[in-house]
């Protein structure tokens, strides 16, 4: 229970710390909404080695504390939609399928994506903004499996 609760609050300070310097980059391709996800790392390592419940607390934790730190009240809904939703769909992958890591991770960025883009539509009560979709889904892939592999090579080094 201890080593648990130790993985759960250092892999928590470390997405803080991965969404502190993802607010030092600048937006990619000037699309609003398209990161790297660099905290997601940490989310998908405690989802691999524990399970929802525990993925769920690191990833509230961490949006709430950078949301209120380096955010807004917006950015905590953005995140909080698109976390829950990836959350999700990543779990059931994990539970029903054959997936690989990579597999997995790519579903979370492409649904976190959805997410954010569903309440970003609902928010501003607009359904123009599915244009930006195209792009989303690409940096979804993309960045899903930049984290699939990072987080591959962190679970090899970590007994």
């Amino acid at each position: 229970m201890t080593k648990k609760v130790s993985y759960l609050g250092l892999f928590s300070a470390i997405a803080i710390i991965f969404g502190y310097v993802e607010t030092l980059i600048p937006v990619f391709a000037g699309i609003p909404g398209i990161k790297l996800g660099l905290a997601n790392l940490c989310v998908l390592f405690i989802l691999i080695r524990y399970s929802f419940r525990e993925a769920a607390l690191v990833s509230v934790v961490r949006i709430l504390v950078i949301g209120f730190l380096f955010g807004n009240l917006f950015s905590i809904v953005y995140s909080l939609a698109g976390a829950a939703l990836s959350l999700s769909v990543m779990t059931l992958i994990k539970k029903k399928t054959d997936f690989s890591l990579l597999g997995i991770s790519v579903a979370g960025g492409v649904s976190h994506n959805i997410g954010q883009l569903i309440i970003a539509m609902l928010l501003v009560e607009n359904t123009s903004l599915v244009y930006y979709a195209p792009a989303l889904l690409v940096s979804g892939v993309v960045t899903g499996l930049l984290i699939g592999w990072l987080t591959e090579q962190v679970g090899r080094r970590i007994p």
